[in-house]
């Protein structure tokens, strides 16, 4: 216990001091010190990763800035001119932090133009070089998933673009879940060769993480039910035959569902055997333990921040959140986006 309340006060002398106010009794309690404001007065901070000192590296959707996020520090990088807003859920959406980092100073985005979704390797200050592009693009409906997996490859989650064919042909970027290498080649292992698809069937995939080497990805549902499924190579997912649990021959069902007024997931996360999943709708973090290979009941954590939609592990042991109050769908001006720290 002695050791948190050293790391509290340490942090207190960087936040400002009404974060950090506590009375004598709390400051003996460490779970009142477990979450911790770390940045406020952000706007719609999309999705969150880490450079290899350990600070945090995170994009703005609208105002379309890569920004750093050092103690509580918050810095800016760089301005994305290519992306481009949808009037919806568009913009600068996700990011990837290069392998090599150190020494090429870089970052893989998802992001939005006036004519599609695509995936592009930065060098902070320069141009973006797209590796991936024809992705579906619409107001709504873009996707914007992008982290690297265990097995080494850049995974991206797209959305259908508003055209619910897109979801079932393999043609078609749109409604899948994407693996590929950093130059944007088909990854070795994927279903069809010389395609980066790797599932299809997906209305509005965003958060993805691995249990292992399994992966996990969430989904907007239409106007019943939202989901986390268990990815998988050449599986179809159902859209938009299927929203949520059916018995149609050869589409897999989700592994947890929600009513699509309990959830609209966003990010996802694994941290401390427990899937973490950002709920803008539901306005609520959901935990879901993890034993083995058995995903338990969601439990509703973090409900007092809005709508969470990043969702992060650091490097220090910390679980970030990141919140999207200021988006379209949410009430811009009545609460301040932000970026919050905590020990689950």
């Amino acid at each position: 216990m002695r050791a948190r309340r050293i790391a509290a006060a340490a942090a207190c002398t960087a936040l400002a001091a009404s974060l950090c106010a506590l009375p004598a009794s709390a400051q003996d309690d460490p779970s009142v010190l477990a979450e911790r404001t770390l940045a406020t007065k952000l706007d719609i901070p999309w999705d969150i990763e880490f450079l290899p000192d350990g600070s945090g590296i995170f994009t703005e959707r609208d105002t379309r800035k890569i920004k750093k996020i050092s103690g509580t520090t918050v810095t800016e990088l760089d301005t994305v001119e290519q992306a481009q807003l949808t009037g919806g859920e568009g913009g600068l959406l996700g990011l990837a932090v290069s392998k090599s980092f150190a020494t090429d100073n870089s970052v893989f985005i998802y992001y939005s133009t006036a004519s599609d979704n695509r995936v592009a390797k930065l060098q902070l200050g320069g141009t973006p070089q797209p590796i991936v592009t024809g992705i579906p693009k619409n107001r709504y409906h873009n996707g914007g998933g992008l982290e690297w997996g265990p097995d080494g490859f850049l995974w991206a989650t797209t959305g259908d673009g508003q055209n619910t064919a897109f979801a079932q042909d393999w043609n078609s970027l749109g409604g899948k879940v994407l693996r590929f290498d950093a130059t944007g080649k088909p990854a070795a292992g994927n279903p069809r060769a010389g395609s980066v698809v790797y599932s299809i069937g997906h209305r509005n995939v965003q958060g993805i993480t691995w249990i292992g080497n399994t992966a996990y990805a969430t989904e907007f549902g239409n106007s019943r039910t939202d989901e986390v499924n268990r990815i998988e190579a050449g599986k179809n997912y159902g859209w938009p035959t299927c929203e949520g649990n059916c018995n149609t021959a050869g589409m897999t069902n989700p592994v947890k569902t929600w009513s699509t007024s309990q959830a609209g997931p966003t990010g996802i996360a694994f941290y401390k055997n427990a899937l973490y999943v950002g709920a803008v709708t539901g306005k609520r973090v959901w935990k879901i333990p993890v034993n083995g290979t058995t995903l338990g009941t969601p439990q509703a954590v973090f409900t007092s921040y809005g709508r969470v939609r990043a969702v992060a592990p650091a490097p220090d042991g910390t679980l970030w959140l990141g919140t999207s109050n200021q988006d379209a769908n949410g009430s811009p001006g009545a609460n301040d986006d932000r970026i919050i720290s905590t020990d689950g």
